[in-house]
């Protein structure tokens, strides 16, 4: 007869056993956990190791274009030279009086054009004109002591040797009374002292000597009246002094007058006025900034890099844009390149013989001047920045 079992050791067994399965139960679950995470990191690293083609395709088919792209651009530019240091330039005429004086009259204002030969600005012209005046009447007594001289030549040439040949008549003159005295005297005194009286020898004596007294006297108005040459020497050193001095009086004329024309400032070109500085009334010195004008004459001024003047030549065409106005298209030509660096011209050029040496690009002036394309409603001011771009003879 089997003995019964004590149902508590049952119970007791049952719960062992339920514990054992329960304790087990997680690290089953935690074993296939690990098992699935290690089979998704297998399938990832097979995924990775063998990625698409369509990607690399995309990439060569990018690097493709870019390169065709870059030679395309190389193609089609590399006979061209372009900057954007450029400005337009042109001819600005700074106008200045060279008399002093009041304005009275002013034809002018802002940003006008003008024609050459126009008036502009007229100065106080009476001072002027009584120096005219003034001028004009020492010409006058220039001319009438020129004159004077002149007659004073003529009448010298004529005089003169007439006073010679006067003279030396009165020598011969003055010889024949001499030897007729000289005559008298030796008969006075070789006749016999009865034959003759002492009054009669007396006057033979003072007569001889009065001969040799006129025959001296001739003699030295001879010697005065040779110098006919001199005296007519002296006579037209006179008339061509009275000449310089007409001369003289003549440049102070012309001066006087030039005065009297500058009182008038006229426009020396076509052109606008820019940067007035003169009113109605006021007072102008002599050489004194009024306003200037620029003419319509235009060029562009690029500076070109040293590296960039290989092969760039006048004549050139050139393709140039205005910053200003980005719908005008300028058409031109390299007209000339300048034979100097902007730095060698510059106010304090460089000293690179002193201290330390740093090499730097130098660009260099390149005049451009303009074919077509300028607008006919407007002028372009100097000093805009545009770019031109220089197409290059292969």
């Amino acid at each position: 007869m089997r003995e019964r079992a004590d149902p508590s050791i049952g119970a007791w067994a049952r719960r062992h056993r339920d514990d054992a399965r329960r304790a087990r139960a997680p690290h089953g679950d935690q074993e296939d956990n690990n098992a699935q995470k290690d089979e998704n990191q297998d399938g990832d690293q097979k995924n990775r190791r063998r990625p698409g083609k369509k990607p690399l395709i995309v990439l060569a088919a990018v690097v493709v274009l870019l390169a065709v792209v870059a030679l395309v651009w190389w193609f089609m530019t590399r006979n061209e030279e372009s900057t954007d240091d450029a400005y337009t330039d042109g001819n600005a005429i700074t106008i200045a009086p060279k008399v002093s004086g009041y304005v009275t009259k002013l034809d002018i204002d802002d940003n006008v054009y003008v024609h050459k030969g126009q008036l502009m600005v007229q100065i106080d012209p009476r001072d002027y004109r009584a120096q005219v005046d003034q001028a004009r009447a020492q010409l006058g007594l220039a001319l009438a002591q020129l004159n004077a001289a002149q007659a004073q030549l003529d009448i010298a040439r004529v005089q003169y040797p007439a006073q010679y040949q006067e003279a030396r008549a009165q020598i011969e003159t003055a010889d024949a009374q001499f030897a007729r005295a000289q005559s008298e005297y030796q008969r006075q005194h070789a006749v016999d002292v009865r034959a003759t009286s002492q009054e009669n020898i007396d006057s033979a004596d003072a007569q001889a000597r009065s001969a040799h007294a006129n025959v001296m006297n001739a003699q030295a108005q001879l010697k005065t009246a040779s110098l006919v040459p001199q005296e007519i020497r002296s006579v037209v050193a006179t008339v061509e002094q009275r000449r310089q001095q007409v001369n003289a009086a003549q440049a102070q004329l012309d001066a006087a007058q030039l005065n009297l024309a500058w009182c008038d400032v006229r426009a020396p070109s076509d052109g606008w006025v820019t940067r007035r500085n003169v009113q109605y009334g006021s007072f102008l010195q002599a050489g004194t900034s009024l306003f200037s004008i620029v003419t319509p004459q235009m060029w562009i001024t690029a500076n070109f890099k040293e590296s960039q003047l290989d092969r760039m030549r006048p004549g050139d065409s050139v393709k140039i844009s205005v910053d200003a106005y980005p719908d005008l298209k300028l058409r031109g030509h390299v007209d000339s390149v300048q034979l100097g660096s902007g730095s060698r011209f510059s106010a304090f050029p460089a000293e690179n013989a002193t201290g330390n040496f740093v090499k730097i690009v130098q660009r260099v002036p390149v005049k451009i001047v303009i074919d077509d394309g300028m607008p006919n409603d407007h002028p372009l001011p100097l000093g805009l920045s545009v770019e031109p771009t220089i197409y290059l003879k292969p």
